[in-house]
């Protein structure tokens, strides 16, 4: 399978099929969404910067309630949870997306922002890679994103919701997140991409170790 990044909290995922997967597509966010086509998108939550889906060509699919479904021989389960850690009174609700692709288990968090709980983790598990938010103020901080981390341990970790170039929004940076991943004590190894699509198979997965992967952003 193939993984784009195309900004913020937006990527393409590509089965092998050819099946096309659209997550959380922006707004007017300080840069523009590239032009894309898929099959399904994605919506975490009702804001802006992650509902623009009439700017996604090719009629898709769209899914922005919880539940399970399959399209294109992908299986996707959406999960409800928090947008914040108050149960949902400052921000609502966020959906959580689990795909099923090319034998792989990938995790989108969306605009998570409640606490790392072992009930929740019940509804995730098993994840080999998981594409978590880590700029804080409105989701999962540096460290709240590192206890995500440590208690899936995922094979592949890729952040998203950071602040980057252009982006209009007062949010921390990527590497408050990968910082945490720095010291002698820490497991996880930290990979600079220089691109925006990463191809991954089920050999690629291993359970030894975790690589926290920092995408590029698609133009």
């Amino acid at each position: 399978m193939k993984i784009r990044y195309l900004g913020h909290s937006c990527f393409q995922l590509t089965e092998s099929t050819g099946t096309s997967i659209v997550t959380d597509p922006y707004g007017d966010v300080g840069f523009d969404l590239p032009c894309i086509s898929a099959d399904v998108v994605t919506v975490s939550h009702d804001h802006y910067d992650h509902n623009n889906v009439k700017a996604v060509k090719g009629n898709p699919v769209v899914i922005d309630k919880e539940g399970n479904y399959e399209i294109g021989g992908v299986g996707i389960t959406a999960i409800r949870s928090w947008h914040d850690n108050e149960s949902g009174d400052k921000r609502g609700e966020n959906l959580i997306f689990k795909f099923r692709m090319d034998g792989l288990e990938i995790c989108h968090l969306g605009d998570l922002g409640e606490e790392c709980s072992s009930s929740l983790l019940e509804l995730l598990l098993p994840v080999h890679v998981l594409i978590i938010p880590v700029g804080g103020t409105y989701t999962l901080d540096a460290e709240q994103a590192k206890e995500y981390v440590d208690r899936i341990m995922p094979s592949i970790v890729i952040p998203m919701h950071y602040k980057t170039k252009g982006l209009d929004m007062d949010i921390d940076k990527v590497s408050e997140f990968t910082d945490l991943f720095d010291g002698s004590d820490a497991e996880g190894e930290i990979a600079e991409l220089g691109d925006d699509e990463l191809e991954l198979f089920r050999d690629d997965i291993t359970e030894e170790s975790t690589k926290i992967i920092v995408m590029e952003r698609g133009k």
